[in-house]
């Protein structure tokens, strides 16, 4: 009796962790974060954690042609990614119509003198134009990011 209890309770725990390794081997596709908008009313000092990434690091040019509405996504986008993305997860954004959109990784933090840092890459598709831009970031005291360089 007690010999077939084990092997219940083996058998048990390789199904259990068959199922739970089943989750972890997917498509191999990374999920963008969601997040709420960092536009409202409820954050304070948005205006100016967003203008510290001074337009954000894709190609002046090509950020030209998005509207403000998508200006500020892109922002968000670029704020969340070196905020709270984790390695190798990306922050998606879109325009109301869908036909812009991009997407945000940020790289392992690393310091700067007494500063918190990340390399990031924002890909993007504009006016059907796909654009890249990198860079790398240090997070000030109020919470903004600072493009380097």
């Amino acid at each position: 009796m007690a010999y077939t209890v084990w092997n219940l309770v083996k058998y048990g725990a390789i199904a259990g962790l068959s199922v739970v390794l089943a989750g972890c081997t997917g498509t191999g596709a990374v999920r963008p974060l969601s997040f709420a908008p960092v536009s409202g009313s409820k954050v304070a000092g948005t205006d100016s954690i967003l203008s510290a990434l001074n337009g954000g690091i894709l190609p002046a040019d090509a950020a030209s042609g998005l509207s403000g509405a998508d200006r500020l996504r892109a922002l968000e986008a670029e704020y969340q990614a070196l905020e709270k993305a984790p390695l190798g997860q990306v922050v998606a954004w879109s325009s109301q119509s869908g036909r812009t959109a991009g997407e945000v990784s940020a790289g392992t933090p690393y310091q700067v003198g007494q500063q918190n840092c990340r390399q990031y890459v924002h890909t993007a598709t504009i006016r059907g134009v796909p654009v890249k831009g990198q860079g790398a970031a240090c997070r000030n005291d109020d919470g903004s990011w600072t493009p380097l360089g």
